[in-house]
């Protein structure tokens, strides 16, 4: 009896499950393709039931096949890059549906699948942040000199690219202008170019550089970055490499540039054997710009991956590569003319407009230290020679569990040497008699030009000025594992993230005397003394004496995070929470006087934990409302540490940040736009500063400061016709500091070089081979120091470029274009001298500043086949 009654209620409470679970028995299938707009088949595309986890990812065809119960179902066909789209079926019991799917890359609606911000993949709609994506048309397109020229068109960014190809300055919204990439790490493929940010002042992208084989940028902006692979305060920089598939694909682009600029570009990619792809991509560029200065940029880089499918194509091993070996000049604020309504460029000795005062005859100079005789490699400028390799490994173990794990080495010998901005205590043209009259020379001194032996004229304006050379390799190890599970609409993951990266920081520093014009001569000075004996106080331009060494110090980090996140997604709701906690340790080793063989060493940690949550609402099919909030942290710069006694470093603390965030998706074939309103709070920065130590050299400057900005961020795109959109975006940020250590009159001042107002406004053509782009960038005024002391004022840089795309048979094509950087030719200053800091004022004959770079045109042919 009792197992009569037990058999009867097993029995109804199966019922009862299978009621409440809705399960049918009647089971179907349903199966396709899924290929791109020129339809080759995309191999790991993703296929499945709208918000739930059945589903599979294509083969080496592009083919899925799955069972369905019966009934009616939202089928999704998703993949990275690519525009999402969905179909409704019917599934009948016994019967097979067909559903074939063709993923464009328009991205009108915000349906580009991405996987940054994510520990998973999904569209820009459905991302509770702000984010912006470009593809590889929309790069290539830029004709990018610098970082700056793309990351410039994004909404929320200051990028400053006045120095060159290298070095760019990017700030992020609400945020200190850190200068390089401090709260926004670079990463290419998922990982970081290098995990710690302050070991010396070289910015990120020096490793790294743009080419045809980049497939697309993400950028996301916000708190929640703080979870992910290496973490980050405000944004995450990625970059998404070109991979094979089954269809052999190869581009080839030649760009000539006004200045004597010639490059070479080239990606290929394809099969090399069953389930085994290959993709190579790189350049060789020479140019003796886009400054005249006698001295060139050139180089090459080499990037390729291999990537190896398994499991039914399921899982995957990549391994990724790259090799750089380059040199790029950099250029430094100079002394602009002061003595009309703004800063212009000065006129020179020669009655020529200087445009830069870097020189090939302040080269090849050589002098004592206590490490033996130093050569100085300032012909080379910003040099860049090793490379990384990284292991990707992606298995489904099926059941909806997944393992992402990724591995990576690099090592790089760099050097960043640069001309500076004045002799570091007058920074200005000088006439031949203030000159010797500064320095107690005596007025019997002859100047003359040491490439023709003829004396200066006395009219002759003189600049004095400083080279600071600065050896800096590098080696860092990198490692990154999540296991994730997806379960009834979440996407939960635990995975930790370790690094270990070392780097040295040798710095030479010495003075030579040129004169005021552009690509300056060198001029030697000679005098006779009290003793009748006649004295070089230059050689061949070279001030003697001025050299040393001033730094030599080898600096490591090691990190260690563990973070776990739910990614959850409901009818109508995406909801996003996580938590990470993190430790970073420094080991640190300062030489006490260079060569005295005396060192300050010593060891700092610090750790602290993140929280992130997010949430979005589908109010329809082209609107969603989100929202997100976190509190982060910043591990300070390990450079700007110093020791309170031998031995004894000085406290290590994290800096806290709080951002929030609310706005708005709209997405559909004719228009995408955002907008959000957004908050940022950084507590007790180090700010950590280089300037003028008064005796010739620089020193390091740490203030402590907290700040809080306010601001509204928007973006939008519209499609006037199937050939024609318009776009751009706004940016406005009311910022403070709050709290400024030391300097309190600095409270409620503006952040320096972060303006209120940034935008950018453009419209695109595109028809019957056709194409046409104009696009204006606008940064509006901003202060050049913490002091407030020197306002500069906004600028314009526009931007055109067009081409035309000729058939060359199947799937085969050459575009003929021109492209035109500053075509106003716009002499906007970009910031004034970061060595003179909060002594500089705005008075004066002369300003010391950073004007955009010139006009610069460009043509070029691709080859696509």
């Amino acid at each position: 009896m009792k197992n009569f009654r037990f058999i009867k209620l097993l029995g109804l409470s199966l019922l009862m499950y299978f009621s409440v679970m809705g399960v049918n028995f009647g089971q179907g299938s349903i199966s396709g393709t899924v290929t791109d707009e020129d339809g080759i088949p995309l191999i790991g595309a993703s296929v499945y039931v709208q918000n739930t986890s059945t589903g599979t990812i294509t083969d080496m065809d592009g083919k899925y096949q799955f069972n369905l119960d019966e009934g009616k179902h939202v089928i999704i066909a998703s993949y990275i890059g690519n525009a999402t789209q969905s179909q409704e079926v019917t599934v009948v019991n016994g019967q097979n549906v067909v559903a074939d799917f063709v993923l464009g890359q328009d991205n009108m609606s915000l349906d580009e699948v991405v996987v940054t911000g994510t520990f998973g993949s999904r569209s820009q709609k459905e991302s509770p942040i702000s984010m912006t994506y470009l593809n590889s048309a929309q790069i290539e397109a830029l004709a990018t000199n610098s970082q700056a020229d793309i990351l410039r068109t994004v909404p929320g960014i200051t990028a400053e690219g006045g120095g060159g190809e290298v070095a760019s300055n990017i700030f992020v919204r609400g945020l200190p202008s850190g200068g390089q990439y401090q709260f926004t790490p670079l990463e290419v493929d998922g990982m970081p170019v290098l995990s710690t940010f302050g070991l010396n002042s070289s910015a990120h992208d020096v490793y790294f550089r743009t080419d045809m084989g980049i497939r697309n940028l993400e950028f996301i902006r916000g708190g929640s970055s703080t979870l992910f692979g290496a973490g980050s305060v405000a944004g995450i920089i990625n970059y998404t490499s070109v991979v094979g598939s089954e269809t052999p694909k190869s581009k080839v682009a030649y760009e000539w540039g006004n200045g004597g600029r010639s490059k070479m570009d080239f990606v290929t990619s394809g099969p090399a054997a069953k389930n085994l792809f290959y993709a190579v991509s790189g350049f060789y560029r020479y140019d003796d710009g886009p400054l005249e200065t006698g001295l060139p940029t050139r180089g090459y880089q080499l990037r390729g991956n291999l990537r190896k499918l398994f499991n039914d194509g399921k899982s995957s091993f990549t391994f990724y590569t790259q090799y750089i070996d380059d040199n790029v000049q950099f250029y430094l604020p100079y002394p602009l003319d002061n003595s009309g309504a703004k800063p212009v460029r000065p006129i020179g000795n020669d009655g020529e407009e200087i445009f830069t005062l870097l020189t090939s005859q302040a080269t090849d100079f050589s002098f004592d230290t206590p490490n033996g005789v130093f050569e100085t490699p300032i012909s080379n400028g910003v040099i860049t020679k090793g490379g990384f390799a990284m292991f990707d490994l992606n298995h489904s173990f099926g059941n909806d569990w997944r393992l992402h794990t990724k591995v990576k080495a690099a090592k790089y010998d760099h050097w960043f040497n640069l001309f500076l901005d004045g002799d570091g205590a007058h920074n200005t043209p000088e006439s031949q008699s203030d000159y010797l009259a500064d320095r107690s020379l005596p007025t019997n001194a002859t100047f003359v030009y040491t490439d023709s032996g003829q004396e200066m004229k006395s009219t002759d304006l003189l600049f004095e000025n400083r080279v600071l050379d600065r050896q800096r390799p590098m080696e860092e190890m990198v490692g990154e594992l999540n296991l994730t599970k997806s379960y009834n609409g979440h996407n939960i993951t635990v995975g930790t993230f370790m690094s270990d990266t070392k780097a040295e920081d040798n710095n030479w520093i010495w003075s030579y005397l040129g004169d005021f014009s552009n690509s300056p001569r060198m001029v030697s000075l000679t005098y006779t003394d009290s003793l009748n004996n006649e004295v070089d106080y230059t050689s061949g331009g070279y001030i003697n004496g001025s050299g040393r060494q001033t730094s030599n110090k080898v600096l490591q980090s090691i990190k260690t995070a563990v973070y776990a996140a739910d990614e959850m997604t409901f009818d109508q709701w995406v909801v996003d929470l996580g938590v990470r906690w993190e430790r970073a340790a420094g080991i640190l080793s300062l030489e006490k006087g260079v060569g005295s063989n005396n060192f300050n060493k010593g060891t700092v940690s610090a750790s602290d934990f993140a929280v992130a949550g997010g949430v979005l609402y589908k109010m329809n099919t082209t609107t969603n409302l989100y929202a997100n909030l976190s509190k982060g942290y910043f591990f300070p710069e390990l450079r700007g540490v110093k020791f309170s006694s031998p031995g004894n470093p000085q406290t290590y603390k994290t800096e806290g940040v709080m951002q929030g965030e609310l706005g708005a998706k709209v997405g559909n074939s004719k228009l995408s736009a955002t907008g959000a309103l957004f908050f940022v709070a950084l507590s007790d920065r180090r700010s950590v500063d280089f300037v003028n130590d008064g005796q010739g050299g620089v020193k390091e400057e740490v203030q402590v400061q907290s700040t809080q900005t306010m601001g509204l961020e928007t973006s939008l795109s519209y499609k006037i016709a199937k050939w024609l959109t318009g776009y751009g975006n706004f940016t406005y940020q009311d910022h403070k500091f709050t709290k400024v250590e030391r300097k309190p009159e600095q409270v409620g001042n503006k952040l320096r070089r972060q303006p209120n107002v940034l935008g950018m406004v453009g419209i695109n053509y595109d028809q019957r081979g056709i194409d046409f782009d104009l696009s204006a960038n606008f940064s509006g005024k901003k202060f050049a120091n913490d002091a407030n002391t020197v306002e500069l004022d906004g600028y314009n840089i526009v931007r055109m470029a067009a081409g035309y795309k000729i058939g060359l048979g199947d799937k085969q094509s050459l575009r003929l274009g021109f492209s035109v950087f500053n075509l106003l030719n716009t002499v906007g200053v970009t910031e004034g001298s970061p060595r003179q800091g909060n002594s500089q004022v705005a008075g004066g004959d002369y300003f010391v500043g950073r004007p955009i770079l010139p006009r610069r045109v460009f043509l070029n042919a691709r080859f696509e086949f």
